[in-house]
């Protein structure tokens, strides 16, 4: 069946990657994992344009603060720690990315803080992953500040 314009010019999402595959298995893993911490997710993969990404964005348990979570995802720590992947220029990016959530808020958040959750492993892996949550992990740098 040929669908009239404009439907006929979208097209399905290309083929994941491995690396893609990997990362969003990732996701799955640390959001249950927030999940049965009591953390509620109020976002996963929250897009502010063509670079701005934010993971999971979460609202924690007592004391209520609201928690951007970058998810980190390595087969192994051959290389490092996960964690080590969040450079400056990450922690910028996220930054800005978590300005502009705020900035669509009706009502500010008392407290917020960025996360970073690292899993290690493999969905078809014989273990089950490692998995890691870094509360505090970072500030989004200097020159931040919240959008009120």
């Amino acid at each position: 069946m040929h669908l009239p314009w404009p439907f006929s010019t979208f097209r399905k999402n290309p083929p994941r990657s491995e690396t893609q595959h990997a990362g969003a298995w990732g996701e799955e893993v640390a959001a249950g994992f927030l999940q049965r911490r009591g953390y509620r997710i109020l976002g996963r993969n929250v897009r502010f344009g063509s670079r701005s990404e934010l993971d999971i964005v979460a609202r924690s348990p007592a004391p209520e603060t609201l928690v951007f979570v970058e998810v980190k995802t390595r087969r192994t720590e051959d290389f490092g720690r996960p964690i080590s992947a969040v450079d400056r220029g990450k922690r910028r990016a996220l930054g800005r990315a978590a300005g502009q959530y705020l900035r669509r808020l009706r009502a500010r958040p008392d407290r917020i803080r960025f996360d970073v959750v690292e899993v290690v492993g493999t969905p078809d892996g014989p273990m089950p992953p490692v998995v890691r949550h870094i509360e505090h992990a970072f500030s989004p740098g200097p020159g931040y500040r919240l959008p009120w």
